[in-house]
């Protein structure tokens, strides 16, 4: 037993015994088991963003094989994807790699209407392939929210009775700018609304110095706000005061040295680990393994 990750299994203590118990498997599985720190390896790019934009830089990405594989080579804690990826491997990896569920998502193809993932996946599917949790996202900031809260909810609920964490993406996008959607008063409001509802690790974009409210902006006078360190601590606080998992995104495509030092202030400001999806999976296979442990070591460092 770690006493960190015991430490943070007190913060959920509402919670039942299934649910406890798979957070604890994520927090004890992979390079940085015991640490308190998550590094989550997601592939729901081909649905969100269209296959060759996310796998024709490293072409072995189109087999889903190859991403619970490259999970399992680097030690990550757990691997997240939509349905059909799931499906394709679960049978290989049900009880030795954490599987999460993207219960949810969106193509690029559509209109200028609100954001609003599709139901792509259910809790049964979970449950039917062995995931260690589901994955949902919101959209703060959307016309359509609303539902996607009560959707949300109903899951959460659905899930918990079965033992299940819920894993929240919550991404600011709608009515705002694209300043907007990763500004520091609108990341941190986007962790505490995935917190309200009943998150148990909360997904968000690493956030910009921008304020993007005008009734916020007296309130971050008194705010460090200068380096993405007090950033993200400032989002890490956002959410419970630190009670909740909260973990940081990798974002678009980028060089190593420009990850590494983002995810060094994530790690200096407290995150509890990284998501990295493209910047791990769009490398060769070498590649990826060495920068996705040389994010661990980051994290580690800070634990």
């Amino acid at each position: 037993m770690s006493e960190r990750v015991e430490k943070i299994l007190k913060n959920y203590a509402g919670e039942n015994p299934g649910v406890i118990g798979n957070l604890r498997r994520l927090l004890n599985t992979g390079r940085l088991a015991g640490t308190g720190k998550l590094v989550i390896l997601p592939v729901d790019q081909g649905f969100e963003h269209g296959p060759a934009r996310s796998f024709a830089p490293n072409p072995p990405g189109y087999d889903p094989a190859y991403h619970p594989a490259l999970a399992v080579e680097a030690g990550c804690n757990a691997y997240a994807a939509p349905l059909g990826f799931i499906e394709s491997i679960a049978h290989d990896y049900a009880g030795t790699l954490p599987l999460i569920l993207k219960l949810n998502n969106s193509d690029s193809l559509g209109g200028p209407d609100a954001p609003c993932s599709a139901l792509t996946g259910s809790v049964d599917d979970a449950l039917r392939l062995g995931c260690a949790a589901i994955g949902y996202t919101i959209y703060p900031g959307s016309g359509l929210r609303n539902q996607m809260y009560q959707d949300l909810r109903d899951l959460i609920n659905e899930a918990r009775a079965v033992g299940l964490p819920t894993v929240v993406w919550s991404y600011p996008r709608g009515a705002m700018t694209k300043d907007g959607e990763t500004a520091v008063d609108v990341v941190a409001y986007a962790a505490q609304i995935a917190c309200q509802l009943g998150a148990h690790v909360v997904k968000v974009k690493p956030p910009t110095e921008v304020v993007y409210e005008n009734a916020a902006k007296k309130s971050y006078e008194n705010i460090p706000i200068g380096t993405l360190a007090e950033r993200i601590r400032h989002v890490v606080q956002s959410a419970f005061n630190g009670k909740r998992i909260v973990i940081f995104s990798g974002g678009p495509a980028k060089g190593t040295e420009a990850v590494l030092e983002e995810i060094r202030e994530i790690a200096k400001g407290g995150g509890f680990g990284s998501i990295v999806g493209r910047n791990a999976f769009q490398r060769s296979q070498t590649d990826a393994v060495k920068l996705l442990h040389d994010i661990m070591d980051i994290h580690a460092a800070e634990a």
